[in-house]
């Protein structure tokens, strides 16, 4: 793997070395594993399954996450696997028309000196998690937390098994173990009401039907919206499967999270929408739905008297209509990793979770909730509010309160303008002059 960095960016080295314990070796457990031993730290990362993996389909890497994946050390490997998508089109459901277009390539360079990725989720985890063997991050397997000490900074596994650390990070998902001891509640994966169906195809046989060629012959992300649900198309190892998601309200049975289905369903669902996407239902083998669980926020994500911390999907699950769940898992990591890189002494670790959490608690809950609202504006029924919606969606030049969330100057600045090193940067120096510093973007929504 290649490991080098071109980022202007880069972790010191501290001035106290610490043993972090990691629950959950997901794309966030394993990119905070990476950082912080790149900050000079011993990690040691718990994973519950028996192997290392990922399951699911496609994944979106937006800008703030390109640029940490640099400084990780596996930009490279990642890019190498990945499609580099051209624009965003939203198109109307009933007749394919387009509604919206906001060009990615080569625009999020030029503007935000990073890259938008698609990627299977299986090849991200697996470039990280050999970036992360390669720094010679312990990985323990066969791992699940059954308790946390947190006075005694301690966790034990279900095998009977005891980790210590100077610092416990729960990245352990939306049902995470560590959340539930640090909070003291049982509760924190909700059912948001839809369901994704999720399916992948092979781009030889979309070449075979006539009609197709423009989605697969320049790769870019393509939305329909319409009534109840939205279906999202993109490309995905070297532009060799296509990608299919729909979400769409949940029917799946109570206490079931994923269920096999079938192409014709899908297109029962959408029976009345644009032939192209009947052309390509009819290419799906598989497809599985799944149930959409996020979380709601947190009064805090620090133990009040212990060195722990919670991030990634245990403190912050979201809906993916933004496409930045992951991403913000990847930006906590790369926070926690750049403020514990300056630490200067062992009696700052709780300072510098809380830190950690002032700095990324606003933004993630605005990622959360942005994408619960992006429901309420992709599934407009036909109607008055829908064609209010599209003739916003018509203006050539987008302004704030734009439909397309992707396409809102304002909005798109918050979400791809981030960058988690600057952040640390200007944060420590505000924590040395005496300030608890917060992040904040202001007039996120019109007035």
């Amino acid at each position: 793997m290649t490991s080098s960095s071109s980022s202007k960016y880069s972790f010191q080295k501290p001035k106290v070395e610490l043993t972090f314990v990691i629950v959950g070796a997901g794309l966030g457990g394993v990119s905070a594993a990476i950082a912080l031993t790149l900050a000079g730290h011993k990690v040691k990362l718990l994973e519950a399954a028996p192997e290392l993996g990922e399951v699911g389909a496609g994944i979106q890497i937006p800008p703030p996450s390109t640029k940490i994946l640099d400084v990780l050390g596996c930009l490279d490997a990642v890019d190498a696997v990945s499609i580099h998508p051209e624009n965003i089109y939203i198109h109307r459901y009933s007749t394919g028309e387009v509604i919206s277009k906001q060009n990615l390539v080569p625009y999020v360079k030029e503007k935000y000196n990073g890259m938008y990725l698609h990627i299977h989720r299986a090849d991200y985890h697996q470039c990280l998690v050999e970036r992360a063997k390669e720094l010679d991050v312990e990985i323990f397997l066969n791992s699940r937390v059954d308790t946390v000490d947190f006075e005694n900074g301690s966790v034990t596994t279900s095998q009977g098994v005891t980790h210590f650390g100077d610092v416990i990070v729960g990245y352990d998902g939306v049902k995470s173990r560590t959340r539930e001891q640090l909070t003291g509640k049982s509760d924190g994966a909700y059912n948001t009401g839809d369901l994704a169906y999720r399916a992948l195809i092979d781009v030889e046989d979309m070449k075979k039907v006539p009609g197709l060629e423009k989605y697969w012959e320049k790769p870019s992300i393509h939305f329909w919206w319409g009534p109840t649900l939205h279906i999202v198309l993109y490309f995905l190892q070297g532009g060799k499967t296509c990608n299919i998601v729909g979400l769409c309200p949940d029917t799946l049975p109570n206490n079931v999270l994923r269920q096999e289905a079938n192409h014709d369903e899908l297109l029962q669902v959408c029976k009345d929408w644009d032939q192209d996407l009947h052309k390509i239902f009819n290419l799906i083998d598989d497809v599985g739905k799944w149930r959409l669980q996020d979380s709601r926020e947190l009064k805090t994500w620090v133990h009040n008297s212990g060195n722990a911390i919670i991030l990634g999907d245990a403190s912050h699950s979201t809906l993916p209509y933004l496409a930045s769940g992951a991403s913000q898992a990847v930006e906590d990591g790369a926070v926690l990793a750049g403020l514990f890189s300056k630490i200067e002494s062992r009696d700052q670790i709780h300072e510098i979770l809380k830190m950690t959490e002032s700095l990324r608690k606003w933004r993630s809950s605005q990622v959360v909730q942005g994408s619960a609202n992006c429901r309420n504006i992709y599934h407009l029924h036909d109607g008055e509010e829908q064609q209010i919606r599209d003739s916003k969606l018509y203006d050539k030049t987008p302004k704030l309160g734009c439909p397309n969330r992707f396409a809102d100057p304002v909005f798109q600045d918050f979400l791809w303008g981030y960058n988690a090193f600057e952040e640390v940067e200007r944060a420590w120096t505000e924590y040395k002059n005496g300030k608890m510093p917060t992040y904040t973007y202001p007039n996120l929504y019109e007035e």
